[in-house]
Parts: structure tokens; C-alpha cells; sequence
């Protein structure tokens, strides 16, 4: 191991000026950009069945042992009554302050035996607690492909969204389709092999995401494509992937609450490179200004105070102060900011598209009449909306239909490798729901969760 984030901070001063300075990527799809083209990619999961290739770029985080479910619980803000082989949940990890550490999915495939999928922030922040709290839980991680140090994922992923997923399903596995609840899981024959199927759904549409081992992940994924040749089915690279979480409203990246003195320890055990870059416009010297709650990031229903996690005794006295919301940024402004790169002068910082973001943990000021009302998060274009949009959480008395204005760009530049120069400039935009599709909102109404698998 090298420098520990602890040592790093001390060396940069501060965690905002570590982070502000970063190298460290935004975060690395290592899939195809482009099967066809991104615009096309977006409209298949409204209009036909897109296929997904998940399995290289979220870290698997595997949980094994008699307080394997003891571990996640005192560290989960969810509820874990009735929680069963073959169900799945988004966790949610909060500090003792009862600020966010992370979210992830977690599978429990069997008696004692779980697999956390997403960024590794919430899979460091378990193994670490798993390490130092004296519980009988072995553990094994299988990190994303750009990381991992040789070798292929120990599971391959594919995931099946959009109107004619049901049907192509059905050909597929040349029976009917399951009655399978939301975030539940079963079992197909694919190919002649077993594979595991968790029933859930991205941008209100219905959808599997498909797993097994990576050996027979060709077969598995040569019959997908064979399946699809005459329903529809479009394979998506990352630029469109990288987007699906702008419909339906998660918001995947938050500067985790680990800079208090109670989480030196945490820090002293963390590498200074696991945790990434801070990008944005938000320039407060103190890192806690750039943390938020569950109830910031419309988890409260999945707070549930029927056990005992790091965190209650702070959430129980937390009132909800923000809420999640889409930003729908003003057309003439986008167009601006694009133009600056064809006008004299110092441009706008380039304005990436699909996705905008350019820091892992993107925050953007949020600004009404002047003041400060919350961060934006994450952003980027909407083929199916024709919109450019970015997720936020607001101050709870900022109406939907208000005007605010986001502020794009640093002042002063930082020194990320993927910053230019440029020149800060405020961009005008309307606030509107999360999930900002209406078919997603109604989808998501009826079910338990309130988040969605995406770039994890």
C-alpha cells in the first residue's frame, strides 16, 4: 500500500485541496463508447429493448460467513427483515454523523453469502469495518476491469431494459415470463447454462439484468444477440449508459462523510487513491459542505430504525432540509456555453455531451436570486427528452417550475488533468421532479425501491 488518504491530507493541507487537485478519473466505462451511435442507444430503452454489457466497470464486493448479514446491517441504513436468498436492495451507508457514505446494490445470492455491486466506496468502507470489528465474515473483491491487476470479472452482467425486453426474454429462454417481483431474482436456462436474473426496471421500463460466470458469459451473451436479431434489440455502449441514471433520477457519486476525527482510522487504513477527484464550482474550504443525507438524496424510505446502524442516533434527530430534484438547464445557455469554444476569449469549461461530468464526485453551486440553495450533481443531454438536465438536491422550499441558476466551471481553475482553461459562467434552469420522466416516477411509486442500477 502507498500514501494513506490521512497522510495525503495532511501533505495537501485539507481534503478539499487534495481532492480539488485530484488526477484521479471521473470514472472509466471500460466498454465500447458506441455501438452505433449514443443518440440512438438513448431512445432504444423508450422504444424497443436495449442490451447493456455491465460486467467490467463496478467493483463486486462478496460477503460470506455467519456475520455477514450481522456486518451489513450495523452498517446499512436499510431494513433487513425478511431479507431472503434471492432478493436485492440498494444499501445505503451513512457515517456516524448520519451523512452518506455510498449506495450500492446488494445481492443476497445465498444463506450467508452476499455480493455487493458498485463504486468501491461503500465495498472499502464495509472491508474495513469487516477487518477491524472483529466479525467472522471473510470477504472477496473483484474490482472493475480498469483496475483490476490481471485478468477478466469473476461474473459477467447484462442487462435487458426497454418495451420488448419481456418478449425477447420469452425467446430467449423459450418459456413464459416469470412473475417476478421488483428487485427479486430467479433462474433462467441460457444456452445450456444457469443463469441468475434479477427482475428490475431503468427508465420506467421493464427489464433483467442477467448474471453468472464469466466463462460462460460468451455463450450466454451469443444467445442474447441471436435471441434479438428480430426484436428489436440494440446494444448500448458506455456514452448512453453513462446517461440512464439522468431519467431515472439517482444520482451516483456523493463526497462520502469520512473526514471526521472518529473516521481517522478509516483514513489511515484507506489508500490515498481509492477515494477520487472533486470537480465543480462549489468552493467551500470545508469538505462537509459537500456531504449530504439520505433524506438530501430521497432515500428516506429505505431509512428504516428497526435495528441498530452507525448513523441512527444522527438521522433520528436529521430533519429532511433538501430533496432530490432535475435541473433542466436553459436551451439558450447550453447553446452559449458551446458556442464560447467558436468565440474570441477565454471559453466555458467544455461541455461534455452525453455526460458532462469531469471530477468522480461532481458538485456545481445551485444558486436562486443570488443565494445559494443547493449542489447539482451530475449532468448531461437527454436524447428522449431533447433536454440537458442535471440531478440536484435543493433546499425543500424551492418549488418545482422555479428559475435557479447553476454555476459551470471553477474559479480558479483547479489543476485536474481534466480541467482546461476556462471561465466560470452561470447557466439558467428550471427545477422539475426526480425522476424527471413521468413514467419513471409512476413506475418507481409503485415500487419499494427509490433508487436504480446504473454506472456502479
Amino acid at each position: 500500500m502507498g500514501e494513506s488518504l490521512e497522510a495525503a491530507i495532511r501533505r495537501a493541507g485539507s481534503p478539499v485541496a487534495l481532492l480539488r487537485d485530484s488526477a484521479a478519473r471521473p470514472h472509466t466505462f471500460p466498454v465500447a463508447p458506441e455501438f452505433t451511435n449514443w443518440r440512438s442507444e438513448q431512445r432504444a430503452w423508450r422504444t424497443a429493448c436495449v442490451l447493456f454489457d455491465q460486467s467490467h466497470h463496478m467493483t463486486d464486493f462478496f460477503l460470506r460467513g455467519k456475520d455477514a448479514l450481522r456486518l451489513l446491517s450495523d452498517f446499512g441504513v436499510n431494513s433487513f427483515e425478511n431479507f431472503k436468498p434471492g432478493k436485492a436492495k440498494q444499501y445505503v451507508a451513512t457515517s456516524e454523523s448520519g451523512h452518506l457514505i455510498g449506495d450500492a446494490i446488494l445481492f443476497h445470492l445465498d444463506d450467508g453469502e452476499f455480493d455487493l455491486v458498485g463504486h468501491p466506496t461503500v465495498a472499502n468502507w464495509l472491508r474495513y469495518h469487516a477487518e477491524t470489528g472483529g466479525y467472522d465474515v471473510t470477504t472477496e473483491r473483484d474490482d472493475n476491469s480498469f483496475d483490476r491487476p490481471s485478468g477478466p470479472p469473476k461474473l459477467y452482467r447484462y442487462e435487458l431494459q426497454g418495451p420488448t425486453a419481456g418478449p425477447l426474454v420469452e425467446k430467449l429462454t423459450g418459456g413464459p415470463l416469470p412473475d417476478v417481483k421488483f428487485f427479486t431474482m430467479t433462474e433462467f436456462a441460457i444456452a445450456g447454462h444457469r443463469v441468475r436474473a434479477l427482475r428490475h426496471g431503468m427508465a420506467g421500463q421493464p427489464g433483467f439484468e442477467l448474471f453468472g460466470p464469466w466463462a460462460e458469459g460468451e455463450d450466454v451473451l451469443g444467445a442474447i444477440l441471436e435471441a434479438g436479431e428480430h426484436t428489436g434489440l440494440v446494444r448500448a455502449g458506455a456514452k448512453a449508459y453513462s446517461t440512464a441514471n439522468l431519467e431515472s433520477g439517482w444520482i451516483p457519486t456523493a463526497v462520502p462523510a469520512i473526514f471526521g476525527p472518529e473516521a481517522r482510522g478509516y483514513r489511515e487504513w484507506l489508500s490515498a487513491d481509492a477515494l477520487g477527484s472533486l470537480g465543480g464550482s462549489m468552493d467551500s474550504a470545508d469538505i462537509t459542505d459537500y456531504c449530504v443525507t439520505p433524506y438530501d438524496f430521497g432515500y428516506g424510505r429505505t431509512v428504516r430504525f428497526d435495528h441498530d446502524f452507525l448513523g441512527r442516533a444522527a438521522l433520528e434527530r436529521l430533519r429532511p432540509h433538501r430533496r432530490k430534484v432535475t435541473l433542466v438547464w436553459h436551451a439558450d445557455d447550453v447553446a452559449a456555453v458551446v458556442r464560447s469554444l467558436l468565440e474570441p476569449g477565454t471559453p466555458a469549461k467544455y461541455l461534455e455531451m452525453p455526460k458532462a461530468r469531469y471530477a468522480f464526485f461532481q458538485v456545481d453551486k445551485v444558486l436562486r436570486d443570488g443565494a445559494p440553495v443547493g449542489l447539482s450533481l451530475d449532468a448531461g443531454y437527454l436524447t428522449n427528452e431533447q433536454s440537458f438536465v442535471s440531478l440536484a438536491t435543493v433546499d425543500a422550499d424551492v418549488p418545482e417550475g422555479a428559475e435557479v441558476t447553476v454555476l459551470w466551471g471553477e474559479e480558479p481553475n483547479s489543476a485536474k488533468p481534466s480541467v482546461e482553461r476556462h471561465r466560470q459562467v452561470p447557466v439558467r434552469a428550471t427545477v422539475a421532479p426526480a425522476p424527471f420522466v413521468r413514467e419513471v416516477r409512476d413506475s418507481y411509486r409503485t415500487s419499494p425501491q427509490t433508487g436504480m442500477r446504473n454506472h456502479r
